[in-house]
């Protein structure tokens, strides 16, 4: 079940892709010849509509478009108002870039969804504990994470504090003495503990041993949430996206200089790994890693290399210069060398995602 979800999210993904080119090319008139459901070879003919071949592909993983008019050398398409190069460039990028904005949309509307259903983040004054470390004071006396701090006393005597900074201060007051907390759980149901705050405590970890937190997940009226959580969602799609374009740099970084890739880089396996602990989790989290993974598409198609998305939007530029046809004569063979190397490498981090299940 779980690779049958995995499969599904990943061919999602790429579909929505594809119909954002399938749109747009079809808003400027540009014929589509195919638009397959799943990888050749072809295993069904759906319909044909408006000179489009609706197929069904023997491999379930996504889909494509086939655009009329990428073969300057085909005379018919060539002559064809309906072909790919004979519509303006700034068209042609629309068309090229729709793919990334899917994705991305798709992203933000995902991650709108999941705050949507569990709140909105919002900054407050209150105090959450979100981790606990193990073998800490904390965790020695019972605490777990998702509890609020409500108060802490001393010798009976109770200690204000305001917000996550005025709570580490006032622990750090208390250090080496034994304090109680009242804690509340997301019920409201309240427990006291005991515990002493450590006056030396290890490196990245505080007297308490806790991560604390001031954001609360709050819900408002029913008519506001899809709105806020779309906002939300756009926020947390951008910075996801800022994250992996910083992450797909220092990878090209350390090939172009010879320090290898991250031990961290995984293929197909290693995303099917990680969405198998994901899917333990529930449908909030395998709804979060599609998002990521939506982000994630759409910021790889972006790059600026050749046969992905960015790629052929810089060979536009390119063909100012040196002349639609001697341009679509190059890109072919470049846009060939660049699947080769975008295949070898997916190879090759695959084989050290299978090397990783067997070797701990």
């Amino acid at each position: 079940m779980q690779l049958i979800v995995f499969i599904l999210m990943l061919s999602l993904l790429i579909l929505i892709h594809e119909m954002g080119h399938f749109f747009m090319a079809r808003l400027f008139k540009m014929r589509v010849e195919e638009f397959g459901i799943g990888l050749p070879p072809r295993a069904k003919t759906l319909f044909v509509k408006k000179g489009t071949l609706f197929s069904l592909n023997w491999l379930p993983l996504g889909g494509f478009v086939r655009l009329y008019g990428e073969d300057m050398d085909n005379p018919e398409q060539a002559s064809s108002p309906e072909a790919f190069f004979n519509k303006p460039m700034w068209q042609r990028a629309v068309v090229l870039l729709a793919g990334v904005f899917m994705n991305f949309l798709l992203g933000v509307v995902v991650f709108g969804v999941v705050y949507s259903y569990l709140g909105i983040p919002t900054e407050t004054d209150k105090v959450f504990i979100v981790e606990v470390s193990k073998d800490s004071p904390a965790e020695l006396a019972g605490i777990v994470s998702d509890r609020e701090v409500k108060k802490i006393v001393f010798e009976e005597q109770e200690y204000l504090f305001d917000g996550v900074d005025g709570f580490i201060e006032q622990v750090s007051f208390l250090k080496g003495k034994e304090i109680e907390m009242l804690l509340l759980d997301k019920r409201g149901a309240e427990s006291v503990v005991k515990l002493v705050p450590r006056v030396n405590p290890p490196e990245g970890q505080g007297s308490l041993g806790v991560a604390l937190s001031s954001i609360e997940m709050k819900k408002y009226p029913i008519w506001q949430m899809p709105f806020m959580g779309i906002k939300v969602g756009l926020r947390e799609a951008w910075g996801w996206g800022k994250e992996i374009a910083s992450n797909l740099g220092t990878i090209m970084y350390g090939l172009i200089t010879g320090k290898g890739i991250p031990k961290d880089v995984a293929g197909p396996v290693g995303m099917y790994q990680v969405s198998k602990e994901v899917y333990k989790v529930g449908w909030v989290a395998v709804l979060q890693f599609m998002g990521i993974l939506s982000i994630n598409l759409a910021i790889l198609n972006a790059m600026p290399f050749p046969a992905l998305d960015g790629g052929r939007i810089a060979f536009l530029g390119v063909e100012k210069i040196i002349g639609k046809k001697r341009k679509n004569r190059i890109e072919g063979y470049v846009n060939t060398a660049g699947m080769i190397f975008l295949l070898s490498f997916m190879a090759f981090v695959t084989v050290k995602d299978v090397i990783k299940l067997f070797v701990k």
